[in-house]
């Protein structure tokens, strides 16, 4: 069996490890327009030797924005803004993708501004709030009721994620990973509460895997299968979503995706390993894996890679881990010591628990 340093092939791209930096949402796009920024290009570059970088969650179009501070990728002034990160990158000698996220009902109209207001398959809010606002001091409103797509408002949403996967692969990004999981748009398709449809889009578990499934093809037949990618999260309850029929709705969902996608990316939800394996007996294209194990000692990354020597993920994709060690992968071949994050930098801010985190050589130098 191969290990998390061992190469492995995804679409055209050939990985120099299988260690993925996961997708994570920062907010520090403050150019223009929720635009990339040097210090992004900076931050990307230092973590280049993943095997694979995700970049963070960008809103195909303005109404899929749920945070202040998030970039878009869906306009052209936002496109020519990510062509410095991935040519940093490029340049380093490393990968990255691009995720796509629309936030659906996880929103406000007072973030989105234009009079816009937030989109979802059914009249349900999601439970918690939103900050609305970047200034300080913080200002957080309920979710609202969002307004039902219609038809043509699901069909105009699929168009917006083609249009921004495009985009993306005009920015330089070697391809695109959709984010269905963590209770936005896509996930609250899958959802028993936040779905109550009773057209094609909901009811059945054959009616709420549609969206995710017709939202796959458009993006497909716009950059190639070979360059795409789904990240889900079976069993997530966030902003108060329920799934109802888990097993029966994940399997479904996963063996009508096209077999020639790059790669699943499976974010494991507590207390849903039994899936996690089913899946992973039922995708025979590349698996990866953001695992979840229950123990209390830090850092659980040193020992989740035996998840790969034990044939339950091709590539191990690490969060918070690569937040604080650029170095990442290095400093698991050497089994080094890791440092941990900054929480209070996670979200917002300046270079501080950004860029400012040194690789090993500079600590023990």
């Amino acid at each position: 069996m191969p290990n998390a340093f061992d190469p492995i092939t995804i679409g055209p791209l050939t990985l120099p490890n299988r260690v993925a930096m996961a997708p994570l949402t920062r907010r520090r796009a403050y150019g223009d327009g929720l635009s990339a920024t040097p210090l992004m290009a900076e931050y990307y570059r230092q973590r280049a030797t993943a095997g694979l970088i995700v970049a963070e969650a960008a809103q195909p179009s303005r109404v899929g924005q749920g945070y202040t501070d998030t970039p878009g990728l869906h306009d052209t002034a936002q496109v020519a803004s990510w062509r410095p990160v991935t040519d940093a990158v490029h340049e380093a000698g490393g990968r990255i993708y691009m995720q796509l996220m629309h936030a659906g009902r996880n929103s406000h109209p007072e973030l989105l501004g234009g009079g816009l207001h937030p989109l979802a398959p059914s009249a349900c809010a999601a439970e918690g709030v939103v900050r609305v606002h970047g200034g300080e001091p913080a200002v957080r409103k309920p979710y609202p009721i969002p307004q039902v797509l219609t038809m043509q408002g699901i069909a105009d949403t699929i168009a917006d994620f083609a249009d921004a996967a495009t985009n993306a692969i005009d920015a330089g990004f070697d391809g695109v990973e959709l984010h269905g999981a963590y209770g936005y748009l896509i996930q609250q398709f899958l959802s028993g509460n936040a779905n109550r449809r009773t057209d094609r889009y909901g009811g059945s578990v054959a009616g709420r895997v549609r969206f995710p499934l017709d939202l796959v093809d458009a993006v497909a037949a716009r950059i190639g299968s070979e360059r795409l990618a789904l990240r889900i999260s079976p069993g997530c309850t966030a902003f108060g979503l329920d799934e109802p029929d888990l097993h029966e709705l994940y399997l479904t969902l996963v063996n009508g995706l096209p077999r020639d996608l790059a790669y699943l990316h499976v974010f494991e939800f507590p207390g849903h390993r039994d899936l996690t394996v089913k899946l992973r007996e039922h995708w025979a294209g590349v698996f990866m894996l953001n695992p979840h194990e229950t123990h209390h000692d830090w850092p659980a990354g040193p020992r989740q890679l035996r998840l790969v020597d034990d044939g339950l993920a091709d590539i191990l994709s690490f969060g918070t881990l690569f937040i604080s060690n650029p170095d990442l992968v290095h400093r698991l071949r050497l089994g080094a010591p890791l440092a941990e994050a900054d929480e209070t930098t996670f979200y917002r801010g300046d270079h501080r628990g950004y860029t400012d985190y040194p690789c090993l050589g500079e600590v023990l130098s």
